[in-house]
């Protein structure tokens, strides 16, 4: 499991009203965004998210739309969209969420914003508003100027300054009552995604009403309009209705899914928190293989790498076709400086895992780390087949700068390194790789175009991707 910082998002003037007319997801996202986004990647979480929004996806009609489920690493209960191809969910949310079907829920929730069009339904209220604004801004500001004119004792001025506030409580309102409609058909287009898939809305139930009670518990008097989703009570309410009417709220999860989850959890809670608090949550008078899991994670993250490898192969015993043991001991193996012993595990976890472009670049990495220049060939096959599901992963242009490197190479090595740091976002070092790189191919071969694409990215446009 790894982190990848992404850049902020950024809030222009007239879209600063959705901080405000947002649900309350997006305000807690706030904090994280203005200092870049810390992402988790992870072959296992990913793929056990996919499996969640596949079928969801698939009745709401996008699964051709290639949506994503982005992992930000906070520990607060969070999931929310900012676009039409991903979906944002806490670290947090993941490890409170006790069965699948409670993530699944809040999943199909958010896949109802996507489907309706809220977020491009959204942009055009907040323009709206933008209209509205400048308006009540011009008629307040004529009216001052009629005052200043008309002298002070007038009561123009009076009435200028409440021209400039008044329609701006107004125009908020507005906003945030169109929002609560939004969040309102997210809920009951999420339950209709789950009734078509054969699932319970129960999860998505529980996990509002935990919130409507946190919520009410902290303050005794709302104003409803000035809520980003409609009023707890309310909204749960009617939520429960819906739901309740469903010939699956009772259903369970699979047997086989729940337990995945549990080993999701189990390696979030390994990975993010202190030893002591593993050992709490998973003391050793427990022997189910979550707790196991999180047990031999932690072991490995604090300094005990034979005694957690030891741990990880009593898993792989349990388990032998479990891609995600191997992927650990691999992993363990390579950050604790034993990159050719951790070649053989990753290379089985590569192997048998259905969606391996992530371990194929920690291979590379093994690979690339034994200083053996045999092994610079294979990293190369391995990232560039990587790279084709993650173009967007610097790390994997990063190893193939260094693998290309390795065999003398040095033209594409300075196209990888360039293509590494366009992906981090760092355009003036790719600007001046791939200006180097340029000189070193054949103008109009395929590597001098694509360092030439790069060269030519204007600061604006790199700004802006």
């Amino acid at each position: 499991m790894t982190e990848r910082p992404i850049k902020a998002y950024r809030l222009r003037p007239a879209s600063r009203a959705i901080a405000l007319a947002t649900a309350a997801a997006f305000a807690a996202a706030q904090p994280a965004a203005s200092q870049g986004l810390p992402l988790i990647r992870d072959a296992e979480i990913e793929q056990l998210l996919r499996d969640y929004t596949n079928p969801v996806l698939k009745i709401a009609g996008l699964s051709q739309q290639n949506v994503q489920v982005v992992i930000i690493n906070d520990r607060s209960f969070n999931a929310f969209v900012m676009d039409g191809r991903r979906i944002f969910v806490n670290s947090g949310a993941l490890m409170d969420a006790a069965t699948p079907n409670h993530i699944i829920g809040v999943l199909a929730h958010e896949t109802g914003h996507i489907s309706g069009g809220h977020l491009s339904k959204m942009r055009e209220q907040l323009a709206l508003a933008q209209t509205q604004s400048i308006i009540a801004m011009l008629v307040g500001l004529g009216a001052m100027a009629l005052a200043a004119r008309s002298g002070p004792d007038s009561g123009m001025g009076q009435v200028g300054a409440a021209a400039l506030s008044a329609p701006q409580e107004i125009i908020k309102r507005n906003l945030l009552s169109y929002v609560r409609t939004q969040e309102e058909a997210a809920d009951r287009a999420g339950v209709k995604f789950l009734n078509a898939t054969g699932q319970s809305a129960k999860g998505m139930h529980d996990t509002f009403k935990k919130f409507a009670e946190q919520i009410l518990f902290q303050r005794n008097s709302i104003d409803p309009y000035v809520q980003s989703h409609p009023m707890p009570s309310e909204r749960v309410a009617a939520l429960q209705e819906l739901a309740r009417s469903s010939p699956y709220w009772d259903k369970k999860d699979p047997p086989e899914l729940q337990a995945r989850h549990d080993l999701m959890r189990a390696k979030l809670f390994g990975f993010m928190e202190r030893p002591d608090t593993v050992a709490r949550r998973y003391p050793l008078t427990d022997q189910s293989l979550p707790a196991r899991y999180a047990r031999a994670i932690s072991a490995y993250r604090h300094a005990n790498v034979r005694g957690a490898v030891a741990q990880v192969d009593a898993l792989i015993q349990a388990q032998p076709n479990n891609p995600y043991f191997y992927e650990l001991k691999g992993q363990a193996l390579l950050e604790t400086g034993h990159p050719a012993e951790a070649i053989a595990p990753l290379r089985r976890a590569v192997q048998t895992a259905p969606h391996p472009a992530l371990i194929q670049i920690m291979l590379a990495q093994a690979l690339i780390a034994t200083n053996d220049a045999k092994h610079a060939e294979e990293a190369v096959a391995l990232l560039r087949t990587a790279l084709v599901k993650e173009p967007e992963a610097a790390e994997g242009y990063a190893q193939l700068a260094m693998a290309y490197g390795k065999k003398g190479d040095y033209a594409q090595a300075d196209l990888a390194s360039a293509q590494a740091a366009f992906a981090r976002g760092d355009n003036k070092t790719a600007r001046e790789l791939a200006a180097r790189a340029k000189t070193r191919f054949p103008v109009g071969s395929p590597g001098w175009v694509k360092a030439d694409d790069i060269v030519v990215v204007k600061p604006t446009a790199a700004k802006k991707n």
